[in-house]
């Protein structure tokens, strides 16, 4: 990995934290997951689970540090690592499709594994995820009008400068 792939991964890092934080005051509303999904189709699965692990520790900081952090993590890493996955596998010419789709499975599956996390001190696995529908919902929503709108300024940028993130 070299410094330009790596001062990439931190400023869309920065981006994930800045783009919580200004959001927070929608329920489960971030451009954290469509950005980790852009960089795992786009980058690969490291750099996508390093921007998982930056963003959700910094911006716990600011909003809050628990238990859920280590499932946050988890939960955007296995997100990362399925973008990965569908980058390497996929047609480019189909990632916008494929991808808009997945961030917005991507959003229940965060929501299960937050739900797998927290339910273990927590109480009735069931009561608690039917009352985090209504969060995954919006949080599906908020993928998808992220995704749709970052992952062609995303793509660009890095189409520009290919061959630097290559070295």
């Amino acid at each position: 990995m070299n410094i330009y792939k790596l001062t990439l991964i931190s400023l869309l890092a920065a981006v994930c934290v800045a783009g919580r934080i200004c959001f927070q005051f929608l329920p489960n509303i971030q451009p954290v997951t469509a950005i980790i999904i852009v960089a795992g189709a786009l980058l690969g699965v490291v750099p996508a689970i390093c921007i998982a692990i930056v963003s959700t520790y910094v911006t716990n900081l600011f909003m809050g540090m628990g238990i859920w952090t280590i499932w946050q993590i988890f939960a955007w890493s296995i997100i990362g690592l399925l973008a990965g996955l569908i980058g390497r596998y996929v047609p480019a010419r189909y990632h916008l499709v494929i991808l808009t789709g997945f961030s917005v499975l991507a959003a229940f599956l965060y929501g299960l594994v937050l739900n797998l996390g927290t339910f273990t001190f927590s109480g009735s696995f069931f009561a608690y995820m039917l009352a985090s529908i209504p969060f995954d919902l919006m949080h599906a929503i908020g993928n998808l009008v992220f995704m749709l709108i970052l992952y062609p300024v995303i793509r660009r940028v890095f189409q520009q400068n290919l061959e630097k993130i290559e070295r």
